[in-house]
């Protein structure tokens, strides 16, 4: 008689707010196939679902864990920084000596994008919610940090680059930032929209005037080829060190609903929610 492995999951069976996420306890626990790796990894997508006690994923969406990072911050790692290094390089061509301006910086993305734009050599800005989100981004790869919740903050922004623009914006809530955006490119300057909660009015005329981008990001479309590379370029920043993700809440399976609560009504990101089993 074969026993089967039950495992506890999060399974959610109809559309509404966090309360629909529903902890089970008798799950049948997945067990790899052919080509789904059973080794110290981190992920960036799973065939059975993430928020469990054990999830398959395919070889192609896996990729090595060195042993100087945990598995708390191996969870930090997959979607945020393969989607911050598709903002910067695939889509927006970010070069070393350009600026960069990454909104909603202390989040899992944004940390993600000033490690990364730092290491490659970009004059790195951030903006946040908290004087402690402003902490966090000048510890992790930031040259200089300003609060989005100020009213003047796009005029200081302007004065850093000494009223040139920025080069590359990383956009988590295009919603609320992106006319603003628009003002503080310089000629040529692109914007990529990593996240987005509605629509927003903008004049397109702006983007003529100084001949800017308006591009979006979505991590799925990336090819074998862009994977591949993003996989190398960090794995070389957690060999060289300077990939640190910076992990922030930590919640239990069974409180899924709250840690969604809690984002949706968060005053600013601090690292990576994380989820543990």
């Amino acid at each position: 008689m074969t026993t089967v492995k039950l495992m506890r999951a999060i399974r959610v069976a109809e559309f509404g707010g966090p309360s629909v996420l529903k902890l089970y306890s008798d799950i049948p626990a997945p067990s790899p196939g052919q080509k789904q790796t059973g080794d110290r990894v981190f992920a960036t997508a799973t065939e059975t679902g993430g928020y469990a006690e054990y999830a398959v994923a395919s070889e192609d969406a896996v990729h090595r864990l060195p042993d100087s990072l945990d598995f708390c911050q191996g969870a930090a790692i997959g979607v945020p920084y393969f989607t911050a290094y598709r903002a910067l390089f695939h889509k927006a061509h970010a070069k070393a000596g350009e600026t960069a301006l990454i909104h909603g910086a202390s989040g899992g993305v944004g940390i993600a994008a000033c490690q990364l734009a730092r290491a490659f050599g970009l004059k790195v800005l951030g903006t946040t919610g908290t004087v402690e989100g402003m902490e966090l981004v000048l510890k992790n790869g930031a040259h200089q940090a300003f609060n989005h919740r100020e009213n003047d903050y796009v005029s200081k922004i302007k004065e850093a680059t000494n009223g040139q623009g920025v080069n590359v914006i990383v956009e988590m809530l295009s919603n609320v930032n992106l006319d603003n955006d628009l003002q503080m490119l310089s000629y040529g300057g692109r914007v990529t929209i990593v996240g987005c909660r509605g629509p927003i009015e903008i004049n397109p005329r702006d983007t003529m005037i100084k001949e800017s981008s308006i591009i979006g990001v979505a991590l799925f479309f990336a090819t074998q080829e862009e994977t591949a590379e993003c996989a190398a370029a960090l794995f070389a920043g957690m060999e060289a060190g300077w990939l640190r993700p910076v992990v922030g809440p930590k919640y239990p399976l069974e409180k899924a609903s709250l840690a969604h609560e809690d984002i949706i009504n968060s005053p600013g990101a601090a690292g990576k929610m994380v989820l543990m089993m």
